[in-house]
C-alpha cells in the first residue's frame, strides 16, 4: 500500500496544529502532533462519516478523550472540507466555535470533553445506543433490536485517548462495563506518548503493562509503533476482523509528543504551550512541503437512513391515570420507578440507567417492563452518568437513578454534560437524614446544591407519590439536565389524581381559617404557577418541601392552635422557584414586615432556604410595586449538625427540622 496520501495528511494536521496555537498564543500542540499520524491513518483508511448530515445514525463516531488536543481535531475536519482552513486562525477566538476543548458548538462534537478520563464513557453510551436500530414501522425498541450483529456496517465509536488520563478510575469503568455488553463496534486509541503535564505519566511507555490490563479487563488488544503507517492501517483493519469474537478493541500506539518538530520532540515542559512565532517559522521548515490545498475524501457511510434514529412521543395522551388514595402511604422512590414504567409506554426511547441500586431506587419496575431498555452500570456512577450523555447524544431520554449521596462522585461528568447540552433526568434516592439507620454515609445532604449550580437545570422535590409521578412526566418533556429528589420513607398521599404540577410552580396550603380564592371550598390547594392567593392573617409562611412539608403541615395546625396563622408552601419546584407566589405572599402591607421559615433536610447551605433567599435578595421580576424592597424576615431550618444512625424522627428533631422545631423557631420570631 503506498501511504504517501496518509503522510501528506498528517503533515498537514500538523502544520496546522502549530499554526493554530502560535497564532491564538494558546493551545497544545504537542499532545497533537503524537497522535497526527493515527488520525490521519483513521480519517483516510477506516472512518465513514457523512458531513452534510451529522446526525446520520450510520455514521461513525470520533471522540478524543483527550480534548486539549483540539488543533488535531479541527485540523481533520478542515482536511475533509467540513470547515475552511482560514476559519482555523480563528482558534479560541470568543466569536469562533473551534474552542480550546471541544464542546457542541462546534457541529461535528458529539459531546464537550476536555475534563479527562471522560471520553471513553460516553463512547460507551454511543456504542450501546447504536445497537438500537429504528424499525420502519414505528419508532418502538425490540429485543432483536438490541441484539448483537458482526455486520461490518455496523457504526463504529473510535475513542482516542490519553495515557495520562489512564490514571482516571472513570476510564477504567468504561472499559470494564464495555467488556461486560460486548460492545464490538467500540475502538479505543490509546496515544502513549509518555509526558504528562508535569512529569513522565504512571506507565511510561511500559506498553505490555497496558495491554495486559486490558487484556484482563476482556478487550481485544494489538500493540503498534504509532508513527508506523503500515502498523496502524493493519491495526485499523484488525480492529474490525476481531468483531466476531465479541470483545471491545483497543490499539495501544507508542507515540512521541511533540512527533516531527525538534524544539517539542519528547522534551518536558511544552504540555500546554505554544511555539513563539520564531520557533514556529523554523519548525515548518522542518516539516517538509505542506500541501495547503490537500482535502481528504472521507467515505460516507455504505448504507444511509434518512429517518431520525427515535422518534418523540406523538401524543401523551395514552399515558395511564392515576389510581392513588389519599392518606395510603407509599414511598416516592416507588412512585418514580413506576412513573418510569408507565410513561415508557409513550416514550419509546426512554432508555434507564442505574447503579446496582435498582431495587431501592424502584427502576426495577422499567426493568421488568422494559428489560431491553434498562441498563446496569454498576456500582460506577461516574461512567453511568459519561454513558448516559452518550445516549442523550444519540437521541435518547436516560434517566439516571441512584442514591443522592452517590451522584456526588459524579459530579463533573454531571456538570460536563450540561456543557454537551445533554438531554438527560437524574432521580437522587435516600436523600437527607429521613432515611434514618443507615447513617450518613449513605445520607444525600448536598445534592440539591449541587443540582442547583449546573446551568439551565431544573432541580424537584416533590412530596407525596401523586407529585412524584406527575413530574417524572414533566421532566421526560424537558430538554437539559433535570434533577429530581425521591424520599426513601412511605409518606400520605395528600394530592389528588388529578393534580397538576408545573415546573417552576408550588402548591399553598392554607389553614381552616383562611379562605382561598377557589370555587371549590373543599380545595385548599392550588397550583401557584397560575394564581396569586395571599392572605393578610397570616403570621407566619413555612415553606418546604419533600418530607418537610408533613412537618410543616404538623406545625402550621399546632400553630393554629396557639392562635398564630401559618401558610405553607409545598415548593415542589425548587430551580426554578416560584417566585410570583412567594412574593406575593409577603407582600401584605407596607408596615408589615413578613415572616418567612424554609425548611429542609439538605445541608444549610445552598438549597432550599437559600433559593428563597434569592427570591428576596433580587427577584427577578417584580410582580407588585415595592417587589424589589419586600422587608422579609427570613429564617432557615436545615441540617446543620453531622448526623447519624437513628430513626427518621429522631434524625428530623436532632436537626431542627421537625415539627416541633418549625413551631419553637415561628413562636420566637413572631413575638419579635
Amino acid at each position: 500500500m503506498n501511504y504517501e496520501h496518509i503522510e501528506r495528511l498528517a503533515t498537514f494536521l500538523r502544520y496546522w496544529a502549530l499554526r493554530m496555537s502560535t497564532k491564538a498564543g494558546s493551545g497544545h500542540p504537542s499532545s497533537g502532533l503524537s497522535a497526527a499520524d493515527l488520525m490521519a491513518t483513521l480519517w483516510t483508511t477506516t472512518f465513514r462519516f457523512d458531513f452534510k448530515n451529522p446526525d446520520n445514525p450510520n455514521n461513525d463516531r470520533l471522540i478524543f478523550s483527550k480534548g486539549h488536543a483540539t488543533p488535531l481535531y479541527y485540523g481533520l475536519f478542515a482536511a475533509a472540507g467540513a470547515i475552511k482552513p482560514e476559519e482555523l486562525d480563528n482558534y479560541r477566538q470568543f466569536e469562533s466555535v473551534l474552542e480550546g476543548h471541544p464542546t457542541p458548538r462546534f457541529r461535528f462534537t458529539e459531546a464537550a470533553t476536555g475534563s479527562l478520563g471522560q471520553g471513553l464513557s460516553i463512547g460507551v453510551g454511543i456504542a450501546l445506543a447504536l445497537r438500537a436500530k429504528l424499525r420502519t414501522q414505528n419508532s418502538v425498541l425490540s429485543t432483536k433490536n438490541l441484539q448483537l450483529t458482526t455486520h461490518n456496517s455496523q457504526p463504529h465509536v473510535y475513542v482516542l485517548l490519553g495515557d495520562g488520563e489512564m490514571a482516571e478510575g472513570s476510564t477504567w469503568e468504561a472499559i470494564g462495563i464495555a467488556s461486560k455488553y460486548k460492545l464490538i463496534n467500540l475502538v479505543a486509541i490509546l496515544d502513549v506518548n509518555r509526558l504528562g503535564q508535569s512529569e513522565e505519566t504512571m506507565l511510561g511507555w511500559d506498553l505490555g503493562s497496558y495491554q495486559r490490563r486490558f487484556e484482563a479487563f476482556g478487550w481485544n488488544t494489538v500493540v503498534i509503533d504509532g508513527h508506523n503507517f503500515s502498523q496502524i492501517t493493519q491495526s485499523f483493519k484488525d480492529s474490525k476482523l476481531q468483531r466476531g469474537k465479541g470483545k471491545p478493541f483497543v490499539i495501544i500506539a507508542k507515540t512521541v509528543k511533540g512527533k516531527g518538530i525538534s524544539v517539542l520532540e519528547n522534551e518536558h515542559g511544552w504540555h500546554g504551550k505554544p511555539l513563539t512565532q520564531e520557533q514556529f517559522d523554523q519548525s515548518i521548515k522542518e516539516l517538509g512541503k505542506v500541501d495547503f490545498e490537500f482535502r481528504v475524501n472521507v467515505r460516507k457511510p455504505e448504507f444511509s437512513q434518512r429517518t431520525l434514529l427515535l422518534k418523540s412521543p406523538k401524543t401523551l395522551k395514552s399515558l395511564k391515570k392515576l389510581d392513588y388514595k389519599k392518606g395510603e402511604e407509599i414511598a416516592p422512590r416507588k412512585a418514580y420507578g413506576k412513573a418510569l414504567a408507565r410513561i415508557g409506554e409513550v416514550y419509546p426511547n426512554l432508555v434507564s440507567l442505574d447503579a446496582d441500586v435498582k431495587n431501592s431506587t424502584y427502576s426495577e419496575i422499567f426493568k421488568e417492563k422494559f428489560p431491553d431498555r434498562f441498563f446496569e452500570m454498576y456500582i460506577a456512577e461516574q461512567n453511568m452518568v459519561g454513558s448516559a450523555v452518550g445516549f442523550a447524544r444519540m437521541g435518547f431520554i436516560p434517566f439516571v437513578s441512584t442514591f443522592a449521596c452517590f451522584l456526588t462522585r459524579a459530579f463533573d461528568q454531571i456538570r460536563m454534560a450540561a456543557i454537551s447540552g445533554a438531554n438527560i433526568k437524574f432521580c437522587g434516592s435516600h436523600a437527607g437524614v429521613s432515611i434514618g439507620e443507615d447513617g450518613p454515609s449513605q445520607m444525600g445532604l448536598e445534592d440539591l446544591v449541587m443540582f442547583r449550580t449546573i446551568n439551565g437545570s431544573v432541580v424537584l422535590y416533590p412530596a407525596d407519590a401523586v407529585a412524584t409521578e406527575k413530574l417524572v412526566e414533566e421532566m421526560a418533556k424537558l430538554k437539559g439536565i433535570s434533577y429530581i429528589r425521591t424520599t426513601r420513607p412511605p409518606t400520605p398521599v395528600i394530592y389528588g389524581n388529578e393534580e397538576k404540577f408545573e415546573i417552576g410552580g408550588s402548591k399553598v396550603h392554607l389553614t381552616k381559617n383562611q379562605e382561598p380564592r377557589t370555587k371549590n371550598p373543599e380545595n385548599r390547594t392550588k397550583n401557584r404557577k397560575k394564581s396569586s392567593i395571599t392572605s393578610s392573617k397570616s403570621k407566619v409562611i413555612i415553606v418546604a418541601a419533600g418530607i418537610t412539608l408533613y412537618e410543616a403541615l404538623v406545625a402550621q395546625e399546632e400553630l393554629g392552635k396557639k392562635g398564630i396563622e401559618a401558610t405553607v408552601v409545598d415548593c415542589y419546584s425548587i430551580k426554578p422557584i416560584d417566585e410570583k407566589t412567594l412574593l406575593n405572599l409577603t407582600q401584605q402591607g407596607p408596615t408589615q414586615r413578613p415572616i418567612v421559615i424554609t425548611v429542609e433536610d439538605h445541608w444549610f447551605e445552598g438549597g432550599l432556604g437559600d433559593a428563597v433567599l434569592n427570591v428576596f435578595a433580587c427577584p427577578s421580576k417584580p410582580w407588585q410595586s415595592g417587589a424589589d424592597d419586600p422587608k422579609v424576615r427570613v429564617y432557615k431550618l436545615a441540617v446543620s449538625k453531622m448526623p447519624r444512625s437513628g430513626k427518621p424522627e429522631e434524625l428530623l428533631r436532632y436537626e431542627g427540622i421537625d415539627a416541633h422545631s418549625i413551631v419553637k423557631k415561628a413562636m420566637e420570631v413572631v413575638t419579635r
